[in-house]
């Protein structure tokens, strides 16, 4: 990666003048006293110095847990969340350019690497409900409104009307049925009580899926639009109607608040799939808006976002037969119908589709040992509006990383490898810009990338430290929390309220956010992390950072009102959550980029694949395939992996008073193995039916993009299997199994470092 700009230079140490004989005061022993004064003191600085400068990186690292900033994180998120910046807008550009100079600023090499890319904005919506009988129809206004002393009410404006990015455009006008949460189970239902999805417009809320899965999964039933709305009773608190408090007096999404976000069913550039795109003025290759059109990744059917208050409006006028119980609202709510009709929606969307310029901001700081190996740490920089949650709580604490790095390095320290520091643009549309840099340098990623670290969201309330990782990374991860104090308990550490979770590290998977590049595409160990309430505890919202995010805790996702007042009254009031998260994620990349051998553990990571075995081939009772290959492979791994483990102790045990170069060469092929045996999970052929994705082991549910599933070809396999029951399901299943078998013995082949 080149550089702009250059560190600074340690000055010189200069004597004082001498003064002229007979000068000054005191006369020449006064000044043989100052002179041999002030040897002293430059010996002592310069002893001083040495030590620091020697000093092992486990002293740097107690440093750097010292230097965490209340203030400074506050500032960096109020400056970040001043204007709303949708990527490829003005205002995203210069959240760009801020934190470009932050970087700069802390005297690291920056740059900025340009896309144009395929970006999707609104130009004309409608929304209009008419009853039989009644001569008006009733038209809805789709706006969010501000509250009585919005301190953001004039930048509001600014904020890009409701929709959804990739929308198809269109004018539908049907009768309406309501389907629930929108999964397939809900159409199955539907259809289990003959209710005709076929031509109609899809009334859904949001809760256990993602937009797009919602929107895709309406298209599939046969639905001519449809339209997704916050429901109340779970964004907008407890409570009777008319009690109930939101925004800013709470917590809550206000009735008018709207949940936006993409239906783009894919990663990166819409028109450059499986390969990176370009600059503006660049020639490269891209798909036609034909090809884009008849692309299965896109919706195909117009839909909207609306607020709760819009969506309680169309089911006060739905008539049929009465939803299940579960399908109801929160207290206060009509009763919820499955229609169809007698409402009729009429619904307009004129969409652009437009090639616009992205940005990813980098800075770099450059390994001493290894300059060749990168330790990657990586947050989203664009937002659908003012981002104070999503993702700006992320970037000012890397920043905040950042600058404390800048202090240990003025203090003497130096990483072993090559830190790089990723600010992501476009990620709300479809991870663009991580996806697009990742496409562009693979070959160097997959040859030198040691783990990519990701912070989406920072903070979102109260509740513990919430990992998700790779396993080979689980060890490092406890051991680094045990470091940092609890930011609500400080009499407990991160550690201490993490092992309360179940499990207390999640998996990464999927495409929740920009670690799915590096992981799903090469095969790079990832994490990613926040500090919010237990995955799992309360109703989940499919979010970009933790796929049981509560809803609890952050009902305005992707709305107006994920503003700096949210965050400063109900997400991080002292902002010691930013700090504590920046701590933990800054150690466990200076572990990485300091710790000789890298530590790594993948002992733990064949028991967790020995764990996900037992489960998928528990849910295949009596299947006519075998699972023997699997378990063949991971037994090899386990084998392999205990190997590596006693070559470390044996290497660290051994009294080596010299670094000769028989001790170095031995470092770096562990190290190398440990680094690449990640990749060996990935299939170049990627998963059925969805190339993109080729890590054999992590991935999305193919019915939920975000939802983790271990051995995904095998569930996805034995989904179809159970339903078609042929001999060609069955033998898809075998095969898929023999593919992930296969994936597992390459990993354990790196880790042993033999050829056979």
């Amino acid at each position: 990666m080149s550089r702009h700009g250059k560190p600074q230079q340690r000055q010189p140490l200069l004597l004082p003048d001498t003064e002229p004989a007979g000068g000054g005061r005191g006369g020449t022993a006064t000044r043989r006293r100052r002179f041999v004064a002030f040897l002293a003191i430059s010996v002592a600085l310069v002893a001083s110095y040495h030590h620091l400068a020697t000093a092992p990186a486990s002293r740097y690292h107690a440093l750097f847990l010292s230097l965490g900033n209340n203030d400074t994180a506050a500032a960096h998120l109020r400056a970040l969340t001043l204007r709303p910046h949708v990527a490829g807008t003005e205002a995203n550009a210069v959240a760009a350019e801020y934190v470009r100079a932050a970087l700069s600023s802390f005297s690291f090499p920056t740059r900025v690497t340009p896309y144009s890319v395929l970006l999707s904005y609104p130009i004309h919506r409608s929304l209009s409900l008419s009853l039989p009988g009644r001569a008006a129809a009733f038209n809805f206004a789709l706006v969010q409104e501000t509250y009585p002393g919005d301190p953001y009410s004039e930048a509001a404006a600014e904020v890009i009307p409701t929709y959804f990015a990739y929308s198809a455009s269109g004018s539908v006008a049907a009768e309406v049925v309501y389907a629930n949460y929108g999964n397939t189970k809900d159409y199955e239902y539907l259809a289990s009580r003959g209710v005709d999805v076929a031509g109609k417009v899809a009334l859904v809320r949001y809760g256990n899926l993602h937009c797009e899965d919602m929107v895709r999964n309406a298209r599939a039933a046969g639905a001519a639009a449809a339209i997704v709305y916050t429901d109340a009773k779970d964004f907008g608190g407890a409570g009777a109607k008319g009690k109930r408090k939101w925004f800013p007096d709470a917590r809550w999404l206000p009735p008018t608040g709207v949940q936006v976000g993409t239906l783009y069913y894919g990663n990166g550039d819409p028109t450059t799939p499986l390969w990176p795109s370009c600059a503006a003025g660049e020639d490269c290759e891209r798909l036609s808006k034909e090809e884009l059109d008849g692309s299965a990744a896109m919706p195909g059917i117009p839909a909207l976002p609306v607020s709760a208050r819009d969506g309680e409006t169309i089911l006060r006028a739905m008539g049929g037969d009465a939803a299940p119980t579960e399908w109801q609202g929160g207290e206060g709510a009509p009763m919820y119908r499955l229609g169809p009709g007698p409402a009729v929606l009429n619904l307009t969307y004129i969409g652009n589709d437009t090639l616009a310029t992205i940005e990813n901001v980098f800075a770099v700081i450059e390994g001493k040992e290894e300059p060749d190996r990168y330790v990657i740490i990586g947050n989203h920089r664009d937002a659908w509006t003012f981002g104070a949650v999503d993702p700006n709580s992320g970037t000012a604490a890397m920043l905040e990383i950042a600058e404390r790095l800048s202090k240990l390095e003025k203090r003497g320290w130096r990483p072993r490898r090559t830190i790089i520091v990723c600010s992501w643009d476009a990620e709300e549309f479809a991870l663009i810009g991580s996806t697009e840099w990742v496409e562009d340098n693979m070959d160097m990623l997959a040859s030198r990338a040691i783990a990519y670290l990701n912070v989406d969201i920072t903070v979102f309330g109260p509740g513990g430290f919430s990992p998700r990782a790779t396993p080979q990374l689980d060890q490092l991860i406890k051991e680094a929390s045990k470091m940092v104090q609890d930011p609500d308990d400080p009499s407990q550490t991160l550690y201490d309220t993490m092992i309360r979770h179940h499990p207390p590290i999640d998996r990464v998977a999927g495409a929740g956010t920009d670690f799915a590049a590096f992981l799903q595409y090469i095969g790079v160990p990832s994490l990613d992390m926040s500090y919010g309430t237990i995955s799992g505890a309360v109703t989940p919202l499919a979010s970009s950072n933790i796929i049981a995010l509560a809803v609890e805790d952050y009902p305005v996702y992707h709305s107006l009102y994920d503003d700096y007042v949210w965050m400063e009254r109900f997400g991080d009031p002292l902002f010691h959550r930013h700090v504590a998260l920046a701590s933990v994620w800054g150690l466990i990349a200076l572990r990485l980029a300091d710790d000789e051998i890298l530590p790594f553990d993948y002992v733990s990571y064949t028991s967790e694949l020995e764990k996900c075995t037992k489960l998928v081939e528990g849910g295949c009772p009596g299947c006519p395939v075998s699972f023997a290959p699997l378990h063949k492979s991971i037994d090899q791994l386990g084998k392999a992996a205990n190997k590596i483990h006693k070559e470390k102790m044996m290497l660290q045990a051994e009294n080596w008073s010299l670094k000769t170069r028989e001790y170095t060469v031995k470092v770096r092929d562990i190290n190398d193995r440990l680094m690449m045996a990640e990749r060996g999970f990935i299939n170049r052929e990627g998963l059925d039916g969805r190339p993109w994705y080729k890590h054999m082991i992590y991935a999305s549910s193919d019915q939920d993009d975000w939802g983790t599933k271990a051995f995904p070809g095998i569930v996805s396999a034995i989904d179809k299997a159970n339903k078609l029951n042929t001999t060609e399901s069955w033998q898809l299943l075998q095969h898929e199994i023999y593919r992930a078998a296969r994936a597992v013995s390459k990993a354990s082949a790196v880790l042993d470092g033999r050829l056979t």
